[in-house]
């Protein structure tokens, strides 16, 4: 991990990215607090080439995305063009649909979509990301459904996004997950987990419960290219907690 790419997932500020002012005024912020790059998701319906023009201003890359399945299936071309644009490789799904996720035969069905794809993208020079919650860890007849996830889909052409708290509630090491997917993840959520009047939340990086110096060592073990912050709910201002993270990875580097 380097200082060049760790970078900040949008999504934990989509209440300040809803219109061009709001995007423009939170990029500098992400750029002041030192991050060099961002994922985008969450923001509001803004131009492709605002968006592009806003990061340039900022001086921050765009490394990843998230987009919604409707967005691969039937807006393809143009999910392409804008990804060309931004000069992003990854185009991340946050999750799978409702229907697939309570069976094998629905997490098998969803693994040959994203196959598909995947390797559509991949004619493109991009490269499909899965983004995980908790559920993906559930067992059918003895497999996760992240196991099926891993098993039955194009090794090649769909690639992983583990995000670390989620992976953790799933009742999996993150170490252990993050190796599993050698090969297949160049983007990782770096999220904390921390426990508050017995309840589980998330955290700014270092300060929740997570060995974040043995999974920074198990992604650089794996060739992981984007190391993305994320808090999906911050209990302060979002931008003090993402100059947290921010300062809280820097013994990593």
């Amino acid at each position: 991990m380097n200082l060049s790419n760790i970078a900040v997932q949008l999504y934990t500020l989509r209440d300040y990215c809803k219109t061009e002012a709001d995007l423009e005024q939170s990029l500098k912020k992400v750029a002041d607090i030192g991050y060099q790059a961002v994922q985008v998701s969450g923001i509001g319906p803004i131009a492709p080439e605002k968006v592009k023009e806003l990061a340039d201003a900022a001086g921050l890359r765009i490394c990843a995305t998230h987009v919604g399945l409707d967005s691969l299936l039937h807006d393809f071309d143009n999910t392409v063009q804008k990804h060309k644009l931004w000069n992003c490789k990854y185009v991340g799904l946050g999750s799978l649909p409702d229907e697939n996720r309570t069976s094998a035969e629905g997490y098998s069905s969803f693994a040959k979509t994203a196959t598909e794809i995947g390797r559509k993208l991949q004619e493109h020079g991009l490269q499909f990301i899965y983004h995980n919650h908790q559920f993906e860890y559930q067992k059918f007849e003895g497999r996760t459904g992240m196991d099926i996830l891993q098993q039955e889909t194009d090794s090649t052409a769909v690639g992983f996004e583990l995000d670390t708290y989620w992976v953790h509630v799933g009742g999996v090491n993150p170490v252990d997950a993050i190796h599993q997917v050698k090969g297949r993840m160049g983007v990782v959520h770096l999220k904390d987990l921390e426990i508050v009047d017995y309840q589980q939340v998330f955290a700014e990086i270092g300060e929740g419960n997570l060995n974040f110096k043995a999974i920074i060592e198990a992604c650089r073990e794996i060739g992981v290219e984007w190391y993305v912050v994320e808090q999906d709910v911050c209990r302060r201002d979002p931008f003090e907690s993402l100059a947290i993270s921010f300062r809280n990875l820097q013994p990593f580097l």
